[in-house]
């Protein structure tokens, strides 16, 4: 059969209680990994009257998966599955791939009670009862025939029957959906190794924001995870983290006049060869680090032969580069102009091109010359390089690249220096303190789009406001599956009603409660002084709390107590808790009882006035 057309043509899956049939005939319930290759179109139950029922989707769900079948079982059977013991649930058949596997059994309440059997990120959660789950192993759209066919068996009628209709997969949707779970079986197979317990729900949620009362420690906390994802669950601290480990992790502080240039992309002056002042195009601080993330994710997923030309193309052009007299030694191009190289960054080759009366400079783009080293493919004239790079016409700065390309071809490549290893996928972390005191739209600009974990990976490719200006306009950005965010905040600061609902729902929001982090008052390596920390702090947070205008999320932190190393409590009180608490009541009715209230909770004595003079 032509293949054309085989992409082309619909399949029907039909199940019964009695068997399972296909239009396809390379179906097999035999082999149901065949599932990998096919994609859903739509699937529904048919009652034996002829009444249909489709899913029933909630607010957000993606539309015939992988897991629709299984979730219209759910959706028709669920109070007969609800009503099934916990003996019988775990029982329950779900897939068996071939005759020689094992039956893969089990409906589960949670997550965690799944992953107690089998520790993988192949499973669907099916919601049900205002917060009860269903959880059940499903990968590919035949993986769970068996687990339908049994709701058949056990709680349909004679003739009911699910109908999937499915389709063959595009090559290009196989490629990607392969990388995508090689990636993310990847990111998630050391789970069970972190230390901290908001280290795993981190990488569950790709951005974590964590919200609550000041003091409570949650920029530490940020770093704490950071520290504990990227060891591998050895280190808790970062500042025990390799310089190596730490360009993993990247920090940054919102303020209002932060800005898209500070965080994306902006022009930035600079002073050109010749002392003129200009402007040129920079990365700002979120893009570097998301070039460095997906550069790792990419170089992860090459084989040791790519590699290995990698390296030599970049040995070969760190040998000629260096071999060079700057400004001195002098190129020809295949017309007979000649050049020299005046300097090279990471990006660039700058030449000078004396015998040009209207252009007398140009900056090549490295990456070119890098990629046609790379490719191993021979460059016999211009043209070649353009067919290449895929563009339709040759730029002047071709002559330029193929005359460098020809100088670094003509030396003699040497042996390897360094020994080829192939890269392994890292987790890269970016930390935003006080995320809601910068103008967010402003900052993210298109990225909103992007940061989202629906997103990742070229799915949420987009052009950067000043795409027009990269050395390559068809450039894409996207953020790479390996990319993690954690967000803090104060809820009571006065910006956060203006945080963007856009940004809010591509967030998972965690609150620290004030005495959530008493494990840092340890760090006072003072057993009585802790003590009386915790005591002070709890009464004095139960009187804020009793304010009538005030709430949790105006308690004291922690971290407030830690600046006991080097005070008393009074001089706390008086220089960090009476201010900070002044503030919160100012306007509130009865404003001197209320701290007098706070005082007392506190264990604060006022001095006489003899006192207080001989304290000044």
């Amino acid at each position: 059969m032509d293949s054309g057309k085989d992409r082309q043509e619909k399949y029907e899956l039909l199940i019964t209680a009695d068997s399972v049939q296909s239009t396809d005939e390379r179906f097999t319930m035999d082999n149901l990994s065949l599932g990998d290759n096919y994609k859903p179109l739509d699937a529904y139950f048919r009652k034996e009257n002829g009444d249909i029922i489709k899913r029933s989707y909630s607010k957000g769900e993606r539309r015939n998966t992988n897991q629709t079948l299984p979730r219209i079982a759910f959706q028709v059977f669920e109070k007969q599955i609800s009503a099934m013991s916990v003996e019988d649930k775990e029982r329950f058949p779900v897939c068996k791939y071939n005759p020689e596997k094992e039956m893969i059994c089990g409906i589960y309440s949670s997550v965690d009670e799944f992953k107690k059997h089998r520790n993988t990120i192949e499973y669907l959660t099916y919601g049900y009862d205002n917060g009860r789950q269903f959880v059940i192993y499903s990968w590919n759209i035949f993986s769970t025939v068996y687990f339908v066919q049994e709701c058949l068996k056990r709680f349909g009628n004679r003739g009911d029957q699910f109908v999937l209709t499915y389709r063959e997969k595009d090559e290009k949707e196989n490629k990607a959906e392969e990388t995508e779970s090689a990636v993310q079986e990847e990111l998630v197979q050391q789970f069970k190794g972190y230390r901290n317990e908001y280290s795993s729900m981190l990488i569950e949620s790709k951005n974590l924001i964590f919200r609550g009362a000041p003091g409570t420690g949650k920029s530490y906390l940020a770093k704490e995870i950071a520290a504990d994802i990227i060891s591998d669950g050895y280190f808790d601290d970062y500042t025990l983290l390799s310089d190596e480990q730490k360009k993993q992790v990247e920090f940054v502080q919102f303020h209002p006049s932060y800005d898209y240039a500070d965080f994306v992309e902006g022009l930035r002056p600079i002073v050109k060869d010749d002392g003129t002042m200009g402007f040129e195009l920079q990365d700002g601080i979120f893009k570097k680090f998301v070039a460095r993330a997906r550069k790792n994710y990419e170089d992860s997923l090459k084989s040791k032969e790519t590699i290995e030309k990698e390296h030599s193309a970049q040995e070969s052009m760190t040998e000629f580069f260096s071999g060079i007299e700057l400004g001195v030694d002098t190129f020809k191009t295949i017309n007979g102009n000649e050049f020299t190289i005046t300097s090279v960054d990471d990006s660039h080759i700058n030449i000078s091109i004396p015998g040009n009366a209207t252009v007398n400079r140009l900056s090549l783009n490295l990456d070119e010359v890098r990629m046609m080293l790379e490719s191993g493919q021979k460059f016999e004239k211009i043209k070649d390089i353009t067919t290449f790079l895929g563009k339709s016409f040759a730029t002047q700065g071709f002559s330029y690249d193929f005359a460098i390309y020809k100088a670094i071809k003509a030396k003699k490549a040497a042996a390897p220096k360094t020994p080829i290893r192939l890269e392994k996928l890292k987790k890269y972390i970016f930390i935003i303190d006080e995320i809601n005191r910068g103008e967010i739209s402003k900052i993210f600009g298109e990225l909103f789009f992007a940061i989202d974990p629906g997103y990742r990976g070229k799915s949420g490719e987009i052009s950067t406001q000043y795409a027009n200006m990269h050395s390559n306009p068809d450039e894409k950005f996207y953020i790479p599956e390996n990319v993690y965010i954690i967000g803090t905040m104060n809820d009571i600061d006065r910006s956060v009603d203006s945080f963007d609902f856009a940004m809010r729902r591509r967030f998972r929001f965690v609150e620290i409660k004030a005495d959530a982090r008493l494990e840092m008052l340890a760090s006072l390596d003072n057993e009585e002084l802790e003590a009386e920390a915790i005591k002070r702090m709890t009464a004095l947070n139960k009187a804020i709390a009793e304010v009538e205008d005030l709430n949790e999320n105006y308690q004291i932190g922690a971290s407030y107590f830690l600046k006991l190393k080097t005070l008393d409590f009074e001089r706390l009180w008086t220089d960090y808790l009476q201010p900070l608490l002044q503030e919160y009541i100012q306007g509130m009715y009865d404003e001197k009882g209320i701290m007098t209230k706070f005082e007392r909770a506190y264990g604060y004595q006022k001095p006489a006035d003899g006192d207080e003079n001989e304290t000044a």
